[in-house]
């Protein structure tokens, strides 16, 4: 796990701006700093995902379902935290973390999308597409989704290689899969 003094030279100005965005060098960012390229690509995607269509509650189903379903020891609690900061309720929260069914239909419908999508490396049914856009949502969101997935993908993958260590600030979120 890299610090700004160790990094790469093209990784110390990413991990500069993880320390101005977040008050501190995320474990994650530490490790993925060791290949300038994907700490790069993963701060994209992150930038490019939080703007999209999705509002901070869909944001946190698809990034929750996607850290559920890789069991991501490390991207769960963070994740966890980052919802409560982003003001998420708490029952969406939970449910995401039990993998339960959320309460409210339409992002049930999202995070059942999302699951397929994972589940099925993208190979989902004309039936699940049918069923998430009479849910409101429609084929930019089912793209969208992909790009929160491409996202995941590098940090969970690289969470269970690195085993990263919890961030101090998320560890009263520790979770493990059932």
């Amino acid at each position: 796990m890299h610090t700004i003094e160790s990094a790469p030279e093209a990784s110390k100005p990413l991990l500069e701006a993880s320390q101005k965005a977040y008050g501190m060098i995320p474990g994650l960012h530490g490790v993925l700093a060791a290949a300038p390229g994907i700490l790069e690509g993963y701060q994209k995607l992150h930038e490019l995902f939080v703007n999209t269509s999705f509002n901070e509650e869909e944001l946190t189903v698809v990034w929750q379902a996607i850290n559920v379903e890789h069991a991501c020891h490390y991207c769960v609690p963070a994740h966890t935290g980052i919802a409560h900061m982003m003001k998420v309720d708490n029952d969406i929260i939970e449910s995401l973390r039990n993998e339960t069914p959320l309460a409210n239909p339409k992002l049930e419908a999202l995070r059942t999308m999302t699951l397929s999508i994972v589940r099925n490396r993208g190979n989902v049914s004309q039936a699940d597409l049918e069923a998430f856009y009479t849910a409101g949502y429609g084929e930019q969101q089912v793209l969208e989704i992909i790009l929160g997935v491409s996202q995941k993908v590098i940090s969970n993958y690289t969470n269970h290689i690195a085993n990263t260590p919890v961030d101090a600030a998320f560890q009263k979120f520790a979770w493990s899969k059932k």
